[in-house]
This record gives C-alpha cells, sequence and structure tokens, in this order.
C-alpha cells in the first residue's frame, strides 16, 4: 500500500485567521474556505486571535456607552 508523501503544512497568515476568526464571530462562511482553513490555522492562532478580537469588541462597546451617556 503505497500513500503520497506528505506536503509541509502551510501555517495561515495573520490575515488570514483575522478573516476566519470574524466570519465565525458574524457567522457567515463558506464551505471551502473553511475547509482550507482547518488544514492551516492551529488552534493556537484562533485562540489567541478570538481573545484579541472579543477585548477589542467589548472594550468599543464600553467606550462608545460612555460616550452616549455622558
Amino acid at each position: 500500500m503505497m500513500t503520497e508523501p506528505r506536503q509541509p503544512q502551510r501555517k495561515a497568515t495573520p490575515l488570514q485567521v483575522a478573516r476566519a476568526v470574524l466570519s465565525a464571530f458574524i457567522g457567515i462562511r463558506k464551505r471551502a474556505a473553511h475547509e482550507h482553513d482547518a488544514v492551516t490555522i492551529t488552534p493556537l492562532q484562533v485562540i489567541v486571535t478570538g481573545i484579541v478580537f472579543a477585548a477589542i469588541f467589548v472594550l468599543s462597546l464600553i467606550v462608545l456607552v460612555r460616550y452616549i451617556t455622558s
């Protein structure tokens, strides 16, 4: 039984990770893009990017509420 030699997997760029996480926040994702990202994005990249974007979102909401209420 012969198997194909595996090519070294490329890591996703920060922009690709950001797009994947933002589209997950919104809930819009193409199947082909999801399958490609599942191969190139590591769980650590997703976790770190998700935490950063969640913090930015929460801080922007706090700033917006303080601006409106002042």
